[in-house]
């Protein structure tokens, strides 16, 4: 093969890379704004307690109450963005003084402004709140209300406290509102 040949075929594939290059960085301009994340107990070892959710910005807006469109008091809201978050127990436990046997749930959350309402419900697979059948809901809870004006939440966030090596509750966190339902089993 001669050396203009050789080139030729060069240049044809680097062009080719370079393109397919570009392509995929505007693909991925378009990722979604709201990620998925995850939430588990113990950090090591078999998960006792996972949720799954996804995490919107605030990027300005009003998050909770009065004005908001996000998580308006009194609404049933998604607890995140996009798909419905899911909490899965691998054990019974004790949800906000309440027995669930252990399983993958649904939760949602009705926001206010010194207390929510923490849905469990066993339909999975739901595009936000939208398609909430409270004919499964599984577990109705009161969560503890306080506000971090320490600390502001650009994402809306989960996590799983825990206390002396057990998990001891889920906290959901956005903007300054932190959110608190007790956990023991």
């Amino acid at each position: 093969m001669k050396l203009k040949n050789i080139l030729s075929v060069f240049s044809l594939v680097a062009v080719l890379f370079i393109t397919d290059l570009a392509t995929a960085q505007k693909k991925m301009s378009k990722l979604d704004k709201s990620p998925l994340d995850m939430a588990y107990f113990p950090r090591r070892g078999a998960k006792q307690i996972r949720v799954i959710y996804s995490r919107p910005a605030l990027n300005g807006r009003a998050v909770f109450g009065e004005g908001s469109k996000l998580a308006p008091f009194g609404k049933k809201w998604r607890t995140g963005a996009n798909e419905t978050t899911e909490i899965m127990f691998t054990r019974d436990v004790t949800f906000g003084g309440k027995q669930v046997k252990a399983g993958t749930y649904s939760l949602y959350t009705i926001p206010g402004k010194d207390k929510w309402t923490v849905i469990l419900n066993s339909k999975l697979g739901t595009w936000g709140a939208y398609q909430h059948d409270e004919s499964k809901d599984v577990a109705k809870v009161e969560g503890s209300v306080k506000s971090n004006a320490n600390n502001n939440l650009e994402n809306f966030s989960i996590r799983i406290a825990a206390k002396d090596g057990k998990a001891s509750a889920l906290v959901m966190g956005w903007g300054k509102t932190r959110v608190r339902v007790p956990i023991s089993y």
